[in-house]
């Protein structure tokens, strides 16, 4: 074993370790291994710093710019009413139709997107056709994954893996390649779920609506008595802060807007301080409200105000509902410390969490991936959270345009970039002359395509190419595999073929579906070589293998649909252990057939 070796080994130890415990963010330690390799002087600095302008990194960029203009043009969101009006109340037509949708769309868009735009539908039809979340989220989103093998700019693993062996002098795939693969797996995967569903999860609701006002407030019986009340120069109230008036800890009032002077102030702030004039909108019973107008000296107005007309006509403002995001930046955090009021300009006004719903005081509960919040807001306001990043605005939104009408433009543009990438044009290039044609024809703005970019993703990716290549360039990757390497050789090729699809399915839950590629695709090369073995197949089946994330909610899909589908991880734990060998028999037996 040589220094360089020696070096990267323990590079790619800490590396492990730190992805693994989660002690540091992923794109974090991903930069870490980057900077630590051109210190050691494993890699050049230009060498280190190549993954930005690698064809992976722009790939993915172009990806998540073109599937946000889907999004907002509302082509996703048509393509879901005939689905809708096709399944009727077929729970297994529900299950095929959406699942074959979802998993079509992540093809060429990311997975956690197209689950994400299909939640709402689901969490709707749950309420209102008494359709079993249990039943129907989890097929959903395993097809979600499972339609990542379909196209090579479908997932992390398969965008990467082309630059891995064009780094080797090895050639490509081309952009259906993995096409075959793709399908025998989403189709494995509907059927074992149309086969076994009922078997597998428990019929639990605990899933929320999505649709008009009057279904929210349906389904969580939410208070729809608006009070109004003016502050007079002798109440209490003056000087004093919503905080100190302790209107949602003491009487489970929610304070949604006060006004003074003509001005209108939603959602405000716990620190907004109370001034004689002010007229107070307050949600709660009659009774509460009462009560909390009696101890404060508070007068009802005697005329209908500007503020009343706007909440009770429904025009300026409503409910809606959020779900934490999976990673989301905001998780165990709780909403005093995120300042929801002040940051996000909602009030929040119920809770569902671990399967509990709370209305209460829940300022100091704190967040996790998969918590839905019920809250209310003026339209403006609620639209603006579909581009945050630790919440998935599952509601509709009335009264205000959230969708462009360039429908149409939005499919031209993405067949462009899907056209040329298949013509023959590097990915990169092909898929980012679409992005730009979306946003030169007003689907998207240039400011709505960088928010639609996820950075940590950019950063992980470029931070940990460099990997790869210093574990190839130092001897790293031939020294590992040559021990690995001996558990197959003399057998046959098939028992080569299944510990590199097990090894890559283990890798992938314990950390990135892309840092797992990233790891292993230069040791099985190496490992190929020394069986007298073609290295494309088993590289290929590097990255497919890495989207096997089904038996644990690591997977952020996983992650989306636990809460919302009231699952346990012992569910994922039987579901998904199943799928998890259904998943390695095809992927193996496919990729040896038809590329070994």
């Amino acid at each position: 074993m040589t220094i360089e070796i020696g070096l990267i080994l323990v590079v790619m130890g800490i590396v492990s370790v730190l992805l693994i415990t989660e002690k540091l963010r992923i794109d974090v330690v991903a930069i870490l291994a980057m900077l630590t390799i051109a210190w050691l002087g494993l890699l050049t600095p230009a060498e280190a710093f190549s993954g930005f302008a690698s064809n992976a990194v722009i790939a993915v960029i172009a990806v998540m710019i073109l599937s946000q203009g889907l999004d907002r043009s509302g082509v996703t969101k048509l393509i879901t009413k005939p689905i809708l009006r096709i399944s009727g109340r077929s729970e297994a037509r529900l299950i095929a139709l959406m699942s074959a949708t979802v998993g079509s769309l992540s093809g060429f868009m990311q997975n956690i997107g197209a689950a994400a735009l299909f939640l709402p539908s689901l969490l709707r039809l749950s309420r209102t056709e008494g359709v079993s979340l249990s039943r129907t989220l989890m097929p959903v989103g395993f097809a979600a994954i499972l339609g990542g093998c379909l196209t090579m700019v479908a997932s992390g693993p398969l965008i990467i893996l082309n630059d891995l062996l064009r780094q080797r002098d090895l050639q490509s795939y081309g952009f259906f390649a993995v096409t075959p693969i793709g399908i025998a797996l989403l189709a494995v995967g509907i059927t074992y779920f149309l086969l076994l569903g009922r078997r597998l999860f428990p019929d639990t609701e605990t899933g929320t609506a999505s649709g008009t006002q009057e279904e929210l407030i349906e389904a969580w019986q939410l208070p729809t008595t608006i009070s109004y009340f003016t502050i007079p120069d002798s109440s209490p109230l003056v000087g004093s802060t919503r905080e100190r008036a302790r209107l949602w800890e003491d009487y489970n009032v929610h304070l949604l807007a006060l006004e003074a002077d003509g001005d209108v102030l939603y959602a405000p702030w716990r620190h907004t301080s109370f001034v004689s004039g002010q007229q107070l909108a307050l949600l709660g019973s009659r009774e509460n409200v009462v009560r909390f107008a009696e101890d404060h000296g508070l007068r009802e107005p005697g005329r209908q105000s500007d503020l009343s007309s706007s909440l009770e006509s429904g025009d300026e403002a409503g409910f809606a509902e959020l779900v934490v995001r999976p990673r989301a930046g905001i998780k165990g955090l709780t909403l005093r410390r995120i300042a929801l009021r002040k940051n996000l300009g909602v009030e929040p006004i119920l809770l569902m969490s671990r399967h509990q719903q709370v209305r209460s005081d829940f300022s100091d509960v704190p967040l996790e991936p998969g918590d839905t919040l019920v809250v209310f807001g003026t339209w403006a306001t609620l639209a603006s959270l579909q581009q945050d990043r630790n919440f998935v605005l599952v509601s509709h939104i009335e009264g205000h345009t959230t969708q462009r009408k360039k429908p149409l433009v939005a499919v031209l543009c993405f067949s462009l970039g899907i056209g040329l990438a298949v013509s023959g044009v590097q990915i990169s290039l092909g898929l980012f002359t679409g992005a730009l044609a979306m946003i030169l024809l007003g689907v998207l703005t240039i400011d709505e395509a960088y928010r639609a970019i996820d950075w940590r993703t950019v950063f992980l990716l470029a931070g940990l190419i460099p990997v790869g290549v210093a574990m190839e360039t130092s001897g790293a990757a031939a020294y590992i595999a040559g021990g690995a390497t001996e558990l197959a050789m003399g057998g046959h090729p098939l028992l080569l073929y299944s510990i590199v699809a097990l090894i890559a399915t283990i890798f992938s839950l314990l950390m990135s579906n892309v840092a797992a590629t990233v790891v292993l695709v230069p040791l099985i090369i190496a490992m190929a070589a020394m069986a007298e073995l073609d290295p494309r197949p088993l590289a290929l089946l590097v990255a497919v293998s890495a989207s096997n994330s089904f038996v644990l909610p690591t997977h952020q899909v996983n992650a989306l649909f636990m809460g919302p589908g009231g699952y346990r991880n012992r569910d994922y734990l039987k579901a998904g252990g199943i799928m998890t060998i259904l998943f390695l028999v095809v992927a193996v037996m496919l990729t040896y057939l038809c590329y070994g």
